[in-house]
């Protein structure tokens, strides 16, 4: 860390203490560490001395926080020699603060026998280097390397080697790699491709060509959607060329979108400064990533203008019929008089029948009782699919105009090779090329084997002739419809995309599969290395005993909450518990003085040196280093949704000179570990811990709407929020409060797509145990998933006892149940899962080495044919842990609570998020998936640090407390969530070069603690 010009920089200085750093305990992690099992009394009782005891309790208790010794003396840690004197050496005075090597040496040997732990050896050694050469073909980024390490080294019970010593063997394992890759890519590429890919760096009309590349489209616009597919044909030679050599390579899909990444985060000036070789592997992985890439935006093209169209004719034809509807609707009751006539006794039976008929059109005009006979006679059921027709018709040239490109640009296939639906779009786009209409062929010509029977009724008309015809704009539309059932449903499928490939694209290949027992053991997933047979039998046993337990506590009134309720045709229960409410802005911070946004930006700086992660963007070494002032300008402008422009004109710091930070410095990779830096400090904090729920640290997901006020290629509708406004939703997880990982969905995709993806991929030292979302966050897949994983999956339930009733299940018949009252619905089928289970292993393995990510997985299984066996099998195997789930719901008001508690503390964070991102009334002014992306990441960085910034205060108030033996007073403490913003000044004129007022804890909590402040605690508590 002192030398990064020679070793890797992996962690910061924050992150280092946290991991290597000795353990600074609180009163309480002192009671449980210091605390001596039977074992470790006897190991005690071998040694003489009370020194030597002292040190090796000392030595214990840090062991099992870190897992690693330290060395230190008495001085060192005289609070922790304070509490283990009075708790168990009273006696205990010793004026020689140290203790001699070797006896240290041989306790650290005892310490490591009673844990089970063992040194690292040189095989070790070799170990940690082969897993780290493995680990950086499926993720090149270096703090997944070393995270795969560390994990390796808990799984084995092996002692961490140092800091430094990581260092060199992931930096080795990453040069070992980048060489590989080179020398491949030397043997590999041909004169001619290394001449097309070096064009890509050319300037060619005031631009080079990779940067006319990288951008993507704004919106669903046909110029917009046309120069994409301008784009696809020049790629397409380079593409195919990236297809032929990248298998060589033998890299994840993750390090090829990493590598791709690379290409947007470096400029032209650094790409030609590298290494040849290291550009061709880097260009190649963006050329493979954005054509695929491309190819979605198409599809989603397609998909966005085919359901456009749909819609508006549905809509066009309920008016339609309202026209129809409306005057008919509000003559029937003088109809209805009409025809009373001819049961009314007062008129004479010799009445003649122009005397009725002017009786009648007295009541109702003749031309008005002739419409509502029609009306009722023969237009009372009107066909709205007809109507519907009749605006398509109209549509028909906007319709082409903007599908037309889209599929000459993209190679659509099926399961089968000769699917007509395929062989239909492939003959529409040969009409299409060779500029000849639908009309001009015969009715023979035109395939309709796709065409289902009841729509063919709809496709005919009659030409001049009165013969029956084909109307070929409506064969037309019928096509682009199917065409999208099929890519929505996985049917049709597209190879060279990312999300619309086939789901066999997506998992690792029969090839790799064959070495399936290395990848699983790799993996880390221990459960896919069990028998699946036995597997299930251990989890028929816990299932089946939950089932019975917990109905035997609701039988005998042991569970207090769950309550039936009287009436209807089926019996209700529901859970009545009172919820812990852990609101923002604490009445505690309104003492607080009012602290400027950017002083608080500069106090996390000074703490966390979060700015460190901002390196410029010809690298890491480049002489300039980001100007602080100007920084964080940057980082409000964004963050705020002001934008660069306005913050130029609201601040003492020019446009440019923003503008050119932003360029530099400002980029989605250094955003994430900036955050990641201030994340790690909040969580070394002392007040930390005491945010677990339930003894572990329990997260929660969820999205929150944001209407964006410019077009945006990625900003979707949602009725429910904006009407007929678009927008996107940022999908973030929190843990003890705070915001561990962000990215932004669409508002139409499924939230629960996303949550294994949010957990998997964050990089902070906050691990959740447990993880919690609202109904939105679940599917048939997430509980199976998250359990392999390592994670318990806690979703809160909008209708439990609906969801009881309908997804509880069990392994025996339901008959076998009795009357229970929790009782299963259907039975588990063990055969499904057991003949699928080899694929569902591989489904599992490929989303471990990231061959592919949760949300195309899941959004593919649950579009797919309700008859795919594997989806079946996942389905099944979910369902037994979603029951086990259900029964300790059920069973447990704390596991209620903390459920609730969690989702609490995610809304809290939108709150803040929101007050943040206060400018232009929280409409996202930013035109790019990139800038919403920037914003997102300045946006949580800005809350990330306010967060710092309380929970510092709240840890030096804790201490305090603790201090000053004010029990009740510290617990009350450890309730004040550290989301507030009340004394946070996020507005006003930004004045950025003058000297910050700095921000001092100490001398802030030395102000609060008067006997005002004590008085308002206690009504606080």
């Amino acid at each position: 860390m002192d030398n990064p010009g020679k070793r890797l920089i992996i962690l910061s200085s924050a992150e280092i203490d946290a991991l290597y750093g000795r353990p600074r305990f609180t009163q309480e992690e002192r009671a449980e560490y210091f605390a001596l099992s039977d074992s470790e009394k006897t190991a005690l009782g071998q040694l003489h001395s009370f020194k030597s005891r002292v040190f090796f309790i000392l030595q214990l208790g840090y062991f099992q926080a870190r897992c690693m010794f330290f060395i230190f003396d008495l001085r060192d840690v005289a609070e922790d020699v304070a509490h283990i004197r009075e708790r168990y050496f009273p006696d205990f005075d010793d004026a020689d603060p140290e203790i001699a090597k070797g006896t240290r040496l041989k306790q650290q040997q005892l310490i490591l026998s009673l844990c089970n732990y063992r040194d690292a050896s040189a095989a070790t050694q070799r170990t940690l280097e082969a897993r780290a050469r493995q680990a950086a073909t499926v993720c090149g980024k270096p703090i997944y390397v070393f995270r795969e390490l560390m994990h390796y080294l808990a799984e084995q019970r092996v002692v961490a080697p140092g800091y430094s010593a990581m260092q060199d063997i992931v930096g080795g394992a990453l040069a070992h790699e980048q060489r590989r890759l080179a020398g491949i890519a030397e043997d590999e590429v041909d004169p001619s491709a290394k001449e097309a890919l070096k064009r890509l760096l050319e300037d060619t009309q005031g631009l080079h060509e990779i940067t006319l590349l990288k951008r993507d489209p704004r919106d669903f616009s046909n110029h917009e959607i046309r120069r994409e597919v301008r784009r696809e044909e020049q790629t397409r030679t380079l593409y195919q060329l990236s297809q032929r050599l990248l298998p060589h390579l033998k890299i994840s899909n993750e390090n090829i979108r990493y590598y791709a990444s690379l290409v947007d985060y470096y400029t032209v000036y650094k790409l030609r400064r590298m290494s040849e070789s290291t550009v061709y592997v880097y260009l190649l992985c963006f050329i493979q990533h954005r054509y695929q890439k491309l190819h979605d935006n198409l599809i989603q093209s397609l998909l966005y203008h085919v359901r456009k169209h749909g819609e508006g004719a549905k809509q066009a034809a309920k008016e339609l019929i309202c026209d129809f509807r409306v005057p008919a609707n509000a003559d029937l009751p003088k109809a209805g008089q009409v025809l009373k006539i001819f049961t009314d006794d007062g008129i004479a039976g010799s009445a003649s029948f122009e005397e009725v008929r002017r009786k009648a059109f007295a009541m109702l005009s003749a031309e008005r009782l002739d419409s509502v006979a029609d009306y009722l006679s023969t237009k009372a059921r009107f066909d709205e699919t007809a109507f519907q027709w009749k605006h398509l018709d109209k549509a028909a040239h906007t319709f082409k105009l903007a599908l037309r490109p889209v599929i000459q640009g993209i190679e659509f296939a099926a399961a089968a090779p000769d699917d007509p639906l395929i062989q239909a779009v492939q003959f529409l786009k040969e009409a299409s090329r060779n500029g000849k209409a639908l009309g001009a062929y015969k009715e023979n010509a035109l395939p309709m084997q796709w065409m289902p029977d009841k729509m063919k009724r709809y496709l005919y008309g009659r030409d001049e002739s009165n013969r029956k015809r084909v109307l070929p704009d409506r064969y037309e539309f019928l096509l682009y419809r199917h065409l999208r059932h099929g890519l929505e449903a996985g049917d049709v499928f597209c190879r060279d995309s990312i999300r619309f490939r086939s789901m066999k694209d997506d998992l690792l290949d029969d090839e790799q599969w064959q070495d399936k027992d290395r990848l699983i053991a790799e993996s880390g997933l221990d459960i896919l290395q069990q028998p699946i047979k036995k597997h299930l039998k251990e989890l028929e046993e816990q299932l089946e005993i939950r089932i019975a337990e917990v109905n035997r506590r609701i039988a005998m009134g042991e569970n207090r909450h769950f309550k039936m309720k009287s009436g209807g045709a089926r019996p209700r229960w529901t859970l009545e518990y009172q919820g812990e409410s852990e609101a923002a802005n604490h009445s505690f911070f309104d003492q607080l003085s009012q602290a400027d946004i950017s002083s608080v930006l500069h106090f996390a700086q000074r703490e966390c040196r979060y700015m460190d992660a901002f390196t410029h963007v010809l690298g890491r070494h480049a002489r300039q280093s980001p100007d602080a002032p100007s920084l964080i300008a940057c980082l409000l402008a964004w963050g705020t949704n002001m934008g660069i422009a306005r913050m130029g004109q609201r601040s003492d710091i020019g446009y440019h000179t923003l503008v050119s930070m932003s360029d530099n410095f400002l980029r989605p990779e250094t955003l994430r570990e900036a955050n990641d830096r201030v994340s790690n400090a909040i969580a070394t904090l002392p007040i930390f811990r005491h945010y677990d729920i339930g003894d572990v640290v329990h997260s929660s997901s969820d999205g929150q709407k944001f209407e964006t006020s410019v077009r945006t290629f990625n900003a979707r509708h949602s009725p429910k929020y904006w009407g007929l406004k678009k927008g996107i939703v940022p999908y973030s997880a929190v843990a003890n409060n705070v915001p561990i990982n962000a990215f932004n969905i669409g508002a139409d995709e499924h939230e629960s797509h996303f949550v294994f993806d949010i957990l998997f991929n964050n990089t902070t030292d906050i691990q959740p145990e447990i993880h919690s979302t609202d109904t939105h966050g679940t599917n048939q897949l997430n509980f199976a998933l998250l359990h392999l994983f390592g994670y318990q999956f806690a979703p809160r339930y909008k209708d439990l006892c609906d969801k009881a009733r309908t997804s509880l299940t069990g392994f025996r018949h339901t008959s076998r149940y009795g009357d229970a009252i929790l009782r299963p619905a259907r039975k588990i089928r063990e055969k499904d899962i057991i003949r699928e289970w080899d694929e569902c292993r591989r489904i599992f393995v490929s989303l471990a080495r990231k061959e592919t990510t949760q949300s195309t997985i899941v959004r593919k299984l649950s579009s797919h044919a309700r008859n795919s066996r594997t989806k079946r099998a996942l389905w099944e195997y979910d369902s037994i842990h979603r029951s086990l789930y259900l029964l300790n719901y059920i069973d447990s008001p704390a596991l209620r609570q903390h459920v609730q508690k969690a989702l609490n503390r995610g809304e809290n964070y939108h709150q803040l998020c929101r007050a943040v991102s206060f400018a232009s009334f929280g409409k996202l002014r930013f035109k790019t998936e990139y800038e919403q992306e920037l914003w997102s990441e300045c946006s949580r960085l800005i809350a990330n640090c306010i967060i710092f910034y309380n929970a510092s205060l709240l840890s030096r108030f804790l201490e305090y407390r603790e201090k000053s033996g004010d029990t009740k007073g510290a617990e009350a403490v450890k309730k004040i969530s550290p989301i507030a913003w009340q004394h946070i000044n996020l507005h006003g004129r930004y004045e950025f070069q003058k000297l910050p007022n700095p921000l001092d804890v100490d001398a802030i909590i030395q102000k609060m603690t008067g006997c005002r402040l004590d008085h308002h605690m206690a009504e606080a508590a």
